[in-house]
C-alpha cells in the first residue's frame, strides 16, 4: 500500500470536511472499517492532526465518506519555497 507523506498538514481539512458532515471521528473509523480498513479513532486522529501519513486508500474511503472531491482535501495548501 502506497502512502502519502504529509509535508503539509491535510488534516485540518479533514476535519473540516468530517465536521461539515456532522460525524465524529468514531463516525469515520467505523465506516473505514466497514469498507475493510481497520483504523482505531485514536490512530484517525492522528490524520487529522498530522502526526500519521496517509495511506491512499485511506484518501479515496475519505472522499466517499466525507462526500468530497479531492480539492477539497487540498484546499489553501500550497508548497513551502525553498
Amino acid at each position: 500500500m502506497e502512502k502519502i507523506k504529509q509535508d503539509l498538514n491535510i488534516g485540518k481539512n479533514i476535519q473540516k470536511l468530517r465536521k461539515a458532515q456532522h460525524l465524529s471521528q468514531k463516525d469515520v473509523t467505523i465506516q473505514m472499517n466497514l469498507r475493510g480498513r481497520m483504523i482505531s479513532v485514536s490512530g484517525y486522529a492522528h490524520i487529522e492532526q498530522g502526526r500519521q501519513n496517509l495511506y491512499v486508500s485511506d484518501l479515496i474511503m475519505l472522499k466517499e465518506i466525507l462526500n468530497a472531491s479531492y480539492e477539497d482535501f487540498f484546499k489553501g495548501l500550497t508548497p513551502e519555497k525553498e
